[in-house]
């Protein structure tokens, strides 16, 4: 039998006053899925994923993350993901080791528990000889690779992955990758939102937001071919662009 979807949406809707952030969501993103939630500004990513975290409330529509309900079992969903974003969340006077352990326990992982896991976790991360060492004096890779960590600690169903290359060198962004398919192996699920096409195509899956509407889903390829386009990134352009001619344009601007 195929595994239930970690998340499965149907016809996800929230509206802030006139503005209708996202429109009729059906997603479904798969066990061990590295999933990529793609568009320009302003097209639904941020507040699909703070729906998807029981952050924030649908207006109408259904979602459940880990086979839990977004909205009447938020504390649940809570507890079965992880999230890292760009700004790492980092406590920069606190060791490598003294980060883990705290993220490990506001995740719930106490004692023995915390102890054997973090062990095995930084282990497979190689973070072992970094332990004792500052966060705020790792480089750029260094604290993606523990922030990661810190996400990922309490082996969550689903980990968010907002932006999380940004301002990193080329060779520790491939090596992050490498590291995002081994979770995936695992049978964590990763949704990634990125700037940078090139890691786009190395997502599993694609969906496309523009405006709140779900218009492109499937593998690299099939998006491509879907818009007719050459490449990820050519997408890209071209909904950012017709985004941009959509917008009102300013008083007292031509």
């Amino acid at each position: 039998m195929t595994a239930a979807p970690v998340v499965r949406t149907r016809a996800l809707h929230k509206r802030f006053g006139d503005l209708v952030a996202v429109q009729a969501l059906d997603l479904e993103i798969a066990r061990g899925e590295v999933f990529g939630l793609l568009g320009p500004n302003g097209s639904g990513k941020t507040t699909t994923i703070r729906m998807l975290c029981g952050l924030v409330l649908p207006t109408s529509g259904t979602a459940e993350v880990a086979g839990y309900d977004i909205t009447t079992q938020s504390e649940q969903v809570r507890r079965r993901i992880g999230y890292m974003s760009q700004r790492y969340g980092l406590y920069d006077e606190l060791t490598v080791r003294e980060n883990l352990r705290f993220y490990a326990s506001v995740y719930g992982l106490v004692g023995r528990d915390r102890d054997e896991r973090l062990a095995e976790h930084t282990d497979a991360l190689r973070l072992v000889e970094r332990l004792d060492q500052r966060a705020g004096t790792l480089s750029g890779g260094w604290k993606q690779r523990l922030a990661l960590a810190c996400a990922t600690a309490h082996r969550p169903d689903l980990v968010f992955l907002d932006e999380p290359t940004a301002g990193v060198d080329p060779a520790a962004r491939r090596t992050f990758w490498e590291t995002i398919y081994e979770l995936a192996q695992q049978g964590t699920t990763v949704l990634v939102t990125t700037h940078y096409m090139d890691e786009a195509e190395r997502c599993q899956r694609l969906a496309f937001l523009s405006r709140g509407h779900l218009i492109g889903i499937g593998t690299p390829a099939e998006v491509v071919q879907q818009f007719g386009a050459r490449t990820v990134e050519d997408v890209f352009v071209m909904l950012q662009q017709r985004d941009e001619a959509a917008m009102p344009v300013a008083a007292g601007r031509s």
